[in-house]
Protein backbone atom coordinates (compact mmCIF):
# COMPACT_ATOMS: atom_id res chain seq x y z
CA UNK A 1 0.00 0.00 0.00
CA UNK A 2 1.45 3.31 -0.81
CA UNK A 3 1.32 6.07 1.51
CA UNK A 4 0.21 9.64 1.23
CA UNK A 5 2.82 11.75 1.31
CA UNK A 6 2.32 15.69 2.49
CA UNK A 7 2.35 18.68 0.78
CA UNK A 8 2.97 21.38 3.35
CA UNK A 9 6.50 21.53 5.40
CA UNK A 10 5.17 20.61 9.26
CA UNK A 11 7.36 23.00 10.76
CA UNK A 12 5.81 26.21 8.85
CA UNK A 13 2.35 27.37 10.22
CA UNK A 14 -0.86 26.09 8.91
CA UNK A 15 -2.26 29.21 7.19
CA UNK A 16 1.19 30.23 5.96
CA UNK A 17 1.99 26.92 4.90
CA UNK A 18 -1.01 26.66 2.47
CA UNK A 19 0.32 30.45 1.50
CA UNK A 20 3.40 29.11 0.97
CA UNK A 21 2.52 25.95 -1.17
CA UNK A 22 0.52 28.20 -3.28
CA UNK A 23 3.53 30.73 -4.05
CA UNK A 24 5.71 27.38 -4.88
CA UNK A 25 2.91 25.92 -7.56
CA UNK A 26 2.48 29.51 -8.95
CA UNK A 27 6.22 29.53 -10.02
CA UNK A 28 5.80 26.51 -11.16
CA UNK A 29 3.07 27.35 -13.52
CA UNK A 30 5.42 30.77 -14.83
CA UNK A 31 8.02 27.85 -15.62
CA UNK A 32 5.09 26.05 -17.90
CA UNK A 33 5.21 27.44 -21.29
CA UNK A 34 8.43 27.88 -21.82
CA UNK A 35 9.27 24.26 -21.00
CA UNK A 36 6.51 22.86 -23.10
CA UNK A 37 6.87 24.77 -26.06
CA UNK A 38 10.59 23.52 -26.40
CA UNK A 39 9.63 20.05 -25.83
CA UNK A 40 7.04 20.38 -28.41
CA UNK A 41 9.73 22.11 -31.17
CA UNK A 42 11.92 19.09 -30.73
CA UNK A 43 12.33 17.34 -33.45
CA UNK A 44 13.80 14.13 -32.37
CA UNK A 45 10.24 13.36 -30.47
CA UNK A 46 11.44 9.97 -29.42
CA UNK A 47 13.07 11.89 -26.45
CA UNK A 48 10.28 13.34 -25.03
CA UNK A 49 7.83 10.09 -25.00
CA UNK A 50 5.41 11.99 -22.09
CA UNK A 51 1.58 11.58 -22.83
CA UNK A 52 1.00 14.78 -22.10
CA UNK A 53 3.14 16.59 -24.56
CA UNK A 54 2.24 14.19 -27.36
CA UNK A 55 -1.04 14.80 -26.92
CA UNK A 56 -0.85 18.94 -27.03
CA UNK A 57 1.50 18.01 -29.99
CA UNK A 58 -1.15 16.43 -31.70
CA UNK A 59 -3.52 18.76 -31.32
CA UNK A 60 -1.97 21.86 -32.44
CA UNK A 61 -0.75 19.78 -35.86
CA UNK A 62 -4.60 18.79 -36.33
CA UNK A 63 -5.81 22.49 -35.53
CA UNK A 64 -2.74 23.46 -38.36
CA UNK A 65 -4.32 21.18 -40.55
CA UNK A 66 -7.60 22.50 -40.62
CA UNK A 67 -6.58 26.16 -42.01
CA UNK A 68 -4.10 24.28 -44.21
CA UNK A 69 -7.13 22.93 -45.85
CA UNK A 70 -9.32 26.11 -46.06
CA UNK A 71 -5.74 27.65 -47.60
CA UNK A 72 -5.45 25.21 -50.38
CA UNK A 73 -9.59 25.46 -51.30
CA UNK A 74 -9.31 29.36 -51.40
CA UNK A 75 -5.85 29.40 -53.04
CA UNK A 76 -6.56 26.54 -55.79
CA UNK A 77 -4.32 24.05 -54.79
CA UNK A 78 -5.12 20.55 -56.51
CA UNK A 79 -4.94 18.00 -53.35
CA UNK A 80 -6.24 19.68 -49.83
CA UNK A 81 -5.09 16.81 -48.04
CA UNK A 82 -1.86 16.68 -49.84
CA UNK A 83 -1.30 20.21 -48.95
CA UNK A 84 -2.02 19.74 -45.68
CA UNK A 85 0.41 17.20 -45.06
CA UNK A 86 2.77 19.26 -46.67
CA UNK A 87 2.71 22.18 -44.72
CA UNK A 88 1.34 20.84 -41.54
CA UNK A 89 4.04 20.28 -39.19
CA UNK A 90 5.44 23.85 -40.41
CA UNK A 91 2.13 25.69 -39.56
CA UNK A 92 2.47 23.55 -36.30
CA UNK A 93 5.66 24.84 -35.68
CA UNK A 94 4.72 28.81 -35.47
CA UNK A 95 1.69 27.49 -33.38
CA UNK A 96 3.92 25.77 -31.00
CA UNK A 97 5.73 29.61 -30.23
CA UNK A 98 1.99 30.63 -29.28
CA UNK A 99 2.05 30.53 -25.53
CA UNK A 100 -1.77 30.76 -25.71
CA UNK A 101 -2.28 27.75 -27.81
CA UNK A 102 -0.34 25.61 -26.32
CA UNK A 103 -1.36 26.55 -22.77
CA UNK A 104 -4.88 25.76 -23.60
CA UNK A 105 -4.35 22.52 -25.78
CA UNK A 106 -2.10 21.27 -22.01
CA UNK A 107 -4.91 22.11 -19.41
CA UNK A 108 -7.30 19.94 -22.35
CA UNK A 109 -4.61 17.56 -21.81
CA UNK A 110 -4.79 17.65 -18.49
CA UNK A 111 -8.76 17.45 -18.81
CA UNK A 112 -8.40 14.35 -20.21
CA UNK A 113 -5.94 12.24 -18.30
CA UNK A 114 -8.13 13.11 -14.95
CA UNK A 115 -10.93 12.13 -16.50
CA UNK A 116 -9.27 9.38 -17.92
CA UNK A 117 -7.53 7.90 -14.73
CA UNK A 118 -11.17 8.62 -12.45
CA UNK A 119 -12.89 6.46 -15.50
CA UNK A 120 -10.42 3.33 -14.94
CA UNK A 121 -9.57 4.03 -11.38
CA UNK A 122 -13.42 4.68 -10.58
CA UNK A 123 -15.63 3.66 -13.23
CA UNK A 124 -16.75 7.84 -14.09
CA UNK A 125 -18.04 7.91 -17.18
CA UNK A 126 -15.83 10.69 -18.71
CA UNK A 127 -19.33 11.79 -20.93
CA UNK A 128 -22.27 10.96 -19.24
CA UNK A 129 -21.60 11.67 -15.35
CA UNK A 130 -24.50 10.94 -13.14
CA UNK A 131 -25.50 14.70 -12.90
CA UNK A 132 -25.56 15.24 -16.75
CA UNK A 133 -27.75 12.25 -16.96
CA UNK A 134 -30.30 13.64 -14.20
CA UNK A 135 -30.09 16.87 -15.73
CA UNK A 136 -31.01 15.26 -19.51
CA UNK A 137 -34.19 13.54 -17.39
CA UNK A 138 -35.32 17.43 -15.64
CA UNK A 139 -38.99 18.02 -16.78
CA UNK A 140 -37.42 21.35 -17.04
CA UNK A 141 -37.20 21.41 -21.38
CA UNK A 142 -34.86 24.31 -21.54
CA UNK A 143 -32.47 22.32 -19.27
CA UNK A 144 -32.92 19.45 -19.91
CA UNK A 145 -31.93 20.25 -24.06
CA UNK A 146 -29.03 21.73 -22.74
CA UNK A 147 -27.68 18.89 -21.21
CA UNK A 148 -28.51 17.20 -23.99
CA UNK A 149 -26.27 19.59 -26.24
CA UNK A 150 -23.59 19.51 -23.50
CA UNK A 151 -23.41 15.90 -23.52
CA UNK A 152 -22.89 15.33 -27.34
CA UNK A 153 -20.32 18.06 -27.16
CA UNK A 154 -18.64 15.86 -24.49
CA UNK A 155 -18.81 12.82 -26.62
CA UNK A 156 -17.21 14.72 -29.31
CA UNK A 157 -14.50 15.78 -26.94
CA UNK A 158 -13.98 12.33 -26.14
CA UNK A 159 -13.51 11.25 -29.28
CA UNK A 160 -11.18 13.96 -30.33
CA UNK A 161 -8.95 13.74 -27.20
CA UNK A 162 -8.52 9.54 -27.90
CA UNK A 163 -7.48 10.77 -31.30
CA UNK A 164 -5.25 13.33 -30.08
CA UNK A 165 -7.39 16.18 -32.54
CA UNK A 166 -8.71 19.72 -31.65
CA UNK A 167 -11.53 20.70 -33.72
CA UNK A 168 -11.04 24.10 -34.84
CA UNK A 169 -14.85 25.18 -33.80
CA UNK A 170 -14.02 23.96 -29.88
CA UNK A 171 -11.45 26.86 -29.10
CA UNK A 172 -12.98 29.59 -27.72
CA UNK A 173 -12.59 33.24 -29.58
CA UNK A 174 -9.93 34.24 -28.44
CA UNK A 175 -7.73 31.44 -29.68
CA UNK A 176 -9.39 30.97 -33.04
CA UNK A 177 -7.86 34.48 -33.70
CA UNK A 178 -4.57 34.14 -32.13
CA UNK A 179 -4.20 30.46 -34.48
CA UNK A 180 -5.23 32.70 -37.44
CA UNK A 181 -2.86 35.75 -36.57
CA UNK A 182 -0.04 32.99 -36.57
CA UNK A 183 -1.18 31.55 -39.66
CA UNK A 184 -1.10 34.93 -41.64
CA UNK A 185 2.75 34.69 -39.80
CA UNK A 186 3.23 31.84 -41.65
CA UNK A 187 2.91 33.31 -44.86
CA UNK A 188 4.62 36.45 -43.99
CA UNK A 189 1.34 38.31 -43.56
CA UNK A 190 0.61 37.90 -47.03
CA UNK A 191 -2.98 40.03 -47.71
CA UNK A 192 -3.33 38.14 -51.39
CA UNK A 193 -7.64 37.79 -51.99
CA UNK A 194 -7.47 33.90 -51.71
CA UNK A 195 -5.89 34.36 -47.99
CA UNK A 196 -8.46 36.93 -47.65
CA UNK A 197 -11.16 34.81 -48.56
CA UNK A 198 -9.83 31.75 -46.82
CA UNK A 199 -9.61 34.15 -43.42
CA UNK A 200 -13.22 35.21 -43.91
CA UNK A 201 -14.66 31.64 -44.48
CA UNK A 202 -12.61 30.69 -41.33
CA UNK A 203 -13.97 33.29 -39.23
CA UNK A 204 -17.73 33.21 -40.64
CA UNK A 205 -17.77 29.37 -40.07
CA UNK A 206 -16.89 29.61 -36.13
CA UNK A 207 -19.85 29.74 -33.92
CA UNK A 208 -18.27 30.09 -30.86
CA UNK A 209 -21.44 29.29 -28.52
CA UNK A 210 -21.92 26.14 -30.04
CA UNK A 211 -18.67 24.78 -28.61
CA UNK A 212 -18.07 22.60 -25.32
CA UNK A 213 -16.64 24.94 -23.36
CA UNK A 214 -19.64 27.42 -23.92
CA UNK A 215 -22.36 25.01 -23.91
CA UNK A 216 -20.83 23.98 -20.23
CA UNK A 217 -20.69 27.38 -19.05
CA UNK A 218 -24.25 28.23 -19.97
CA UNK A 219 -25.10 24.60 -18.18
CA UNK A 220 -23.54 25.77 -15.18
CA UNK A 221 -25.36 28.73 -15.01
CA UNK A 222 -28.82 27.74 -15.44
CA UNK A 223 -28.34 26.04 -12.47
CA UNK A 224 -27.59 28.49 -10.07
CA UNK A 225 -27.43 27.26 -6.91
CA UNK A 226 -28.05 23.63 -8.24
CA UNK A 227 -24.49 24.18 -9.66
CA UNK A 228 -22.63 23.34 -6.56
CA UNK A 229 -23.83 19.89 -7.10
CA UNK A 230 -21.07 19.69 -9.36
CA UNK A 231 -17.93 20.19 -7.62
CA UNK A 232 -18.34 16.53 -6.48
CA UNK A 233 -16.16 15.48 -9.05
CA UNK A 234 -17.69 11.78 -9.14
CA UNK A 235 -21.34 13.26 -9.08
CA UNK A 236 -20.54 16.23 -11.48
CA UNK A 237 -18.23 14.26 -13.86
CA UNK A 238 -14.63 15.93 -14.74
CA UNK A 239 -16.39 18.43 -17.46
CA UNK A 240 -18.71 19.91 -15.59
CA UNK A 241 -16.19 20.03 -12.38
CA UNK A 242 -13.81 22.15 -13.91
CA UNK A 243 -16.68 24.77 -15.53
CA UNK A 244 -18.23 25.26 -12.39
CA UNK A 245 -15.24 25.54 -10.59
CA UNK A 246 -13.71 28.31 -12.82
CA UNK A 247 -16.91 30.06 -12.43
CA UNK A 248 -17.54 29.46 -8.74
CA UNK A 249 -14.09 30.57 -8.00
CA UNK A 250 -13.30 33.57 -10.04
CA UNK A 251 -11.04 31.71 -12.34
CA UNK A 252 -10.47 30.90 -15.85
CA UNK A 253 -10.91 26.76 -16.83
CA UNK A 254 -7.29 26.55 -18.09
CA UNK A 255 -6.12 27.65 -14.77
CA UNK A 256 -8.25 25.31 -12.82
CA UNK A 257 -7.66 21.90 -14.96
CA UNK A 258 -4.09 23.38 -14.12
CA UNK A 259 -4.20 23.17 -11.04
CA UNK A 260 -5.99 19.36 -10.66
CA UNK A 261 -1.97 18.33 -11.20
CA UNK A 262 -0.74 17.08 -8.30
CA UNK A 263 2.15 19.91 -7.37
CA UNK A 264 -0.49 22.42 -7.90
CA UNK A 265 -2.92 20.53 -5.01
CA UNK A 266 -2.53 24.21 -2.60
CA UNK A 267 -4.70 25.91 -5.81
CA UNK A 268 -7.12 23.16 -6.22
CA UNK A 269 -7.75 23.36 -2.09
CA UNK A 270 -8.31 26.89 -2.40
CA UNK A 271 -10.20 27.07 -5.40
CA UNK A 272 -12.49 24.53 -3.96
CA UNK A 273 -12.84 26.93 -0.85
CA UNK A 274 -13.05 30.10 -2.51
CA UNK A 275 -16.40 28.35 -4.78
CA UNK A 276 -17.79 27.70 -1.02
CA UNK A 277 -16.91 23.84 -0.31
CA UNK A 278 -16.15 23.37 3.58
CA UNK A 279 -12.87 22.66 4.62
CA UNK A 280 -13.78 18.71 4.84
CA UNK A 281 -15.78 18.36 1.74
CA UNK A 282 -12.68 19.83 -0.08
CA UNK A 283 -10.33 17.40 1.46
CA UNK A 284 -12.85 14.97 -0.17
CA UNK A 285 -12.28 16.26 -3.58
CA UNK A 286 -8.48 16.47 -2.49
CA UNK A 287 -8.65 13.00 -2.33
CA UNK A 288 -10.47 11.81 -5.04
CA UNK A 289 -8.59 13.32 -7.74
CA UNK A 290 -5.00 12.32 -5.54
CA UNK A 291 -5.44 9.61 -3.44
CA UNK A 292 -1.81 9.12 -2.78
CA UNK A 293 -1.47 12.69 -1.06
CA UNK A 294 -2.17 14.00 1.73
CA UNK A 295 -4.55 17.70 1.32
CA UNK A 296 -2.66 21.04 2.37
CA UNK A 297 -2.82 21.97 5.92
CA UNK A 298 -4.49 24.81 7.19
CA UNK A 299 -7.65 24.59 5.38
CA UNK A 300 -9.85 25.28 8.29
CA UNK A 301 -7.77 28.18 8.73
CA UNK A 302 -9.15 30.30 5.64
CA UNK A 303 -12.75 31.27 4.56
CA UNK A 304 -13.93 31.18 0.96
CA UNK A 305 -13.31 35.20 0.83
CA UNK A 306 -9.77 34.60 2.11
CA UNK A 307 -9.30 31.92 -0.26
CA UNK A 308 -10.48 34.23 -3.23
CA UNK A 309 -8.56 36.78 -2.12
CA UNK A 310 -5.40 33.98 -1.87
CA UNK A 311 -5.98 33.28 -5.77
CA UNK A 312 -6.44 36.75 -6.79
CA UNK A 313 -3.55 38.07 -5.32
CA UNK A 314 -1.29 35.12 -6.30
CA UNK A 315 -2.31 36.24 -9.97
CA UNK A 316 -0.93 32.78 -11.05
CA UNK A 317 0.52 33.71 -14.42
CA UNK A 318 -1.49 31.63 -16.41
CA UNK A 319 0.58 30.19 -19.35
CA UNK A 320 -1.46 31.26 -21.40
CA UNK A 321 -4.39 33.29 -20.92
CA UNK A 322 -7.08 34.85 -18.68
CA UNK A 323 -10.16 33.68 -20.40
CA UNK A 324 -11.79 30.59 -20.46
Amino acid sequence: MIEPRPIAEPEWPEGDALRLALARGDRALGRIGPILGHLLSARDQSLFSDAIVARVRGMLIHLARQVLRVQAEATGHKGREQFADEQGEALAEQYFSSPLLVAHCHALALEWRLASGLEEGGALDPVLSPLMQSLIGREDTQIASAAMAALAAQARFAQSQRRMELPMGELPGDLLHEALLAWRAFNNDERSDALARAESKLRSDFDEGAGRLSLLDRMVTSLGSGASAALTIDHGGVALFLSALALRSGQSRDIVALSTNEQQAARLALSLRAAGLKPQDVEAQLLRIHPHELPPQGLEQIGTREAAQLLAQGAAPAPGRGGR
